[in-house]
């Protein structure tokens, strides 16, 4: 069973998490942040893993807690379904176009978390969504997921489809990674024989 269900509770934020990393794409997400779980909606149907996140958040703050916790938890789950990371392909990459947006991911899920960040988003919001936040969540995802995780935007004049590309690629790229090997279904993928 490659699936997680997780709940993290701070005094800013309540986030459950359920993913299903062999599933179709399914997700229902609710944030109470609108772009972002569109974002959200994006990453399941892309990565074809299951998502489903309730959030609870200081939105009259603003969005920072929910996304960066979000990222925590979906990080952590995913850490969580992978476990010992027996028989996944582990690598993996996209180049993905969005109209004017060119992305560009690659990702290891080594268990070693690195964040490489070359996308600028040319305006500070996304309707009422702070792009600033784009960042943090993948920063998030990366270092409690485990993943060495390199952003590049080649090409972009538009924040939301510069964001959106984000998502996708990295879903793409995710969707590789977690991806079983049939030719090595029973090896963990490392000459260390751990990740």
């Amino acid at each position: 069973m490659r699936s997680a269900s997780l709940t993290r509770k701070t005094a800013e934020t309540e986030v459950r998490v359920e993913i299903d990393l062999d599933g179709t794409g399914q997700y229902q997400n609710r944030t109470g942040v609108g772009f972002f779980d569109h974002m959200l909606d994006q990453l399941a149907r892309h990565s074809l893993i299951d998502i489903k996140i309730d959030a609870e958040g200081d939105l009259h703050i603003d969005d920072h807690h929910t996304v960066e916790d979000v990222g925590i938890t979906l990080g952590q789950a995913l850490a969580q379904a992978l476990g010992d990371k027996r028989g996944i392909r582990r690598y993996g990459s996209c180049l993905l176009a969005m109209d004017d947006a060119l992305l560009r991911c690659a990702l290891d899920l080594s268990a070693r978390p690195f964040l490489v960040w070359n996308v600028a988003l040319p305006t500070a919001q996304i309707g009422r969504f702070d792009t600033e936040l784009v960042r943090e969540f993948f920063q998030a995802v990366s270092t409690h997921g485990g993943i060495t995780l390199h952003m590049d935007a080649l090409h972009g004049i538009n924040s939301h489809h510069i964001a959106e590309a984000a998502f996708k690629s990295f879903a793409r790229a995710l969707r590789e990674a977690v991806e079983l090997d049939p030719r090595k279904s029973e090896d963990i993928p490392s000459t260390k024989g751990a990740l």
